[in-house]
């Protein structure tokens, strides 16, 4: 049947959400994953902030330096 991907949650929102949500996306793809839910993170915080947010997660995914450990 194959493998299914991974959509992890990126968490509640703190001090270091960029931070945080770049970790946990590296984390994911690395483990295999192939997404980040990033909801509050984003979309909690001016419409510049949270476009950068999600512009950098997206980066991580989009990175062919980031492979599965």
């Amino acid at each position: 049947m194959g493998r299914q991907g991974l959509i992890n949650s990126g968490g509640a929102s703190g001090a270091n959400d960029f931070g945080d949500a770049v970790k946990t996306a590296v984390i994911n793809k690395r483990a295999g994953g192939t997404g980040l839910i990033s909801g509050r993170k984003a979309f909690q915080r001016p419409m510049k902030e949270g476009i950068k947010l999600l512009n950098a997660i997206q980066d991580v995914y989009l990175c062919k330096d980031v492979t599965i450990a």
